[in-house]
């Protein structure tokens, strides 16, 4: 319908949700009562696949947005999602993670858990070690406590290929990965990976679509042409960060214009990133560690420091 932010499948879930989801981190970032403002009003607009996780803000994302969805019964309104931040990923510190996320977020249960910052060689590995987060996801899923499962990163395109080649019959629903015009040119995730989930059936959700702000400083990209490209890809949903109503408006009107790009214009905008992103100095989310999260950092040994949105 017109006016109306557009719906898509994700994967072969069964499930439609709305191509732009709200991030949050972002929702962390405003005072509380325009967090609840933000939340209400891009439900009440079509915005209704929320994303959290218990890292942003020290659980703080996650409590205001559980506060946001007990009025109004707008849980029952919306596609809930949140990460597995057990950086150990053991199981039994994924469920007790888990449980943290279902009381802050006020619910019984989540549409789609994610393993949040699949970003180190080892992941995989312990992942589906025994005793691994692994068997927590198939385990909150048999226990109704998630319906769908899935795991995020924007490290490397090859330790999603090991995600999937290592197990390859695991029932993953979903995948969270970085799809912007920088990506395309460099450990592309776009080019490496969406094939495999399109072959798979896994549902993408894209994320860090102006590649965390540099995609728009470097170029003379507009934030419309770059939400417009990462939209035109093969993805269920696109993760958007708002902190504002003003930029929630702005995401609004570019969710409701929304048509796919033709390749051309695809191309143009490729052609405009190229120079700035051959080498991934401008994706510095795939060639440091600047944006991991405290508990991952302590897992690894590095000094810990304020993490960079999502």
């Amino acid at each position: 319908m017109a006016g109306t932010i557009p719906m898509r499948a994700l994967g072969c879930t069964g499930e439609q949700v709305s191509c732009l989801a709200l991030g949050g981190f972002h929702i962390g970032v405003p005072n509380p009562a325009e967090a609840a403002r933000i939340i209400h009003t891009a439900i009440d607009s079509g915005i209704t696949f929320l994303d959290n996780a218990p890292e942003y803000h020290d659980g703080e994302s996650e409590r205001r947005m559980g506060m946001a969805l007990a009025q109004d019964n707008a849980r029952e309104r919306v596609f809930l999602m949140s990460k597995n931040c057990a950086h150990d990923r053991r199981a039994d510190t994924s469920m007790a993670n888990l449980e943290e996320s279902l009381r802050r977020l006020r619910t019984d249960h989540l549409d789609l858990w994610q393993i949040h910052e699949v970003t180190w060689p080892d992941d995989p590995d312990r992942i589906y070690a025994p005793g691994g987060a692994g068997e927590a996801m198939l385990q909150a899923k048999q226990q109704g406590k998630v319906r769908y499962v899935g795991f995020t990163g924007h490290k490397s395109p090859a330790i999603f290929r090991r995600m999937l080649d290592l197990a390859p019959d695991f029932p993953w629903d979903t995948m969270q990965m970085p799809i912007n015009a920088l990506d395309y040119h460099f450990n592309s995730f776009q080019r490496e990976i969406l094939p495999l989930a399109d072959a798979r059936g896994i549902g993408v959700i894209g994320m860090k679509s102006l590649a965390a702000g540099r995609l728009l400083q470097e170029t003379d990209l507009t934030p419309h042409e770059a939400i417009a490209y990462a939209l035109s890809q093969p993805v269920a949903s696109l993760c958007v960060g708002i902190d504002s109503m003003a930029v929630l408006e702005q995401n609004l009107t570019i969710g409701r214009d929304f048509a796919p790009l033709p390749e051309e214009e695809q191309e143009r905008i490729r052609t405009k990133a190229y120079p700035h992103g051959w080498d991934g100095r401008h994706e510095r989310f795939k060639i440091s560690y600047d944006f991991e999260g405290a508990e991952a950092r302590r897992e690894h040994g590095l000094p810990l420091q304020e993490a960079i949105a999502d």
